[in-house]
C-alpha cells in the first residue's frame, strides 16, 4: 500500500493525517485512522479491552478490526439495521454472489 493521501481500504477513504473518511446517517465524517487516535477515543477500561483485542488479531484482520473500533456506536446502530432483514431470512433487494463474475463484476 502506498502512502498517497485518498487511498481506499476497507470500503472508506484514508488520509495521511490518521483519519478515515466514511459515511454515517448521510453525512460524511472523519473516524480515527491509528491505534494511538481510536485509543484516545475510549474509556480507560475500553482502551485495555482494545488494546488485548488489537494485540491478538491477525495482521490480515486489522484494518477491519480497527475500522469495527473507531466507528462510533450510531454508525453500529446503521449498520445493524441493514443486516437485521438479512439475519432475519429478508434477501429481497440483495444480489446473490452466484451473479458476480469471477472479477466481482455483475453479469448484467
Amino acid at each position: 500500500m502506498s502512502g498517497e493521501s485518498g487511498v481506499r481500504v476497507v470500503g472508506q477513504s484514508v488520509d495521511e493525517a490518521g483519519t478515515w473518511t466514511t459515511v454515517i446517517g448521510g453525512e460524511l465524517v472523519q473516524i480515527p485512522a491509528t491505534t494511538e487516535g481510536i485509543r484516545a477515543t475510549l474509556s480507560p477500561k475500553r482502551a485495555a479491552e482494545f488494546d488485548l483485542v488489537v494485540a491478538r488479531t491477525h495482521a490480515a484482520k486489522l484494518p477491519q478490526v480497527l475500522a469495527d473500533w473507531a466507528l462510533p456506536a450510531e454508525a453500529l446502530a446503521e449498520e445493524d439495521e441493514v443486516i437485521a432483514p438479512l439475519k432475519a431470512g429478508d434477501h429481497s433487494g440483495s444480489i446473490p454472489q452466484d451473479d458476480f463474475d469471477n472479477d466481482g463484476g455483475g453479469e448484467r
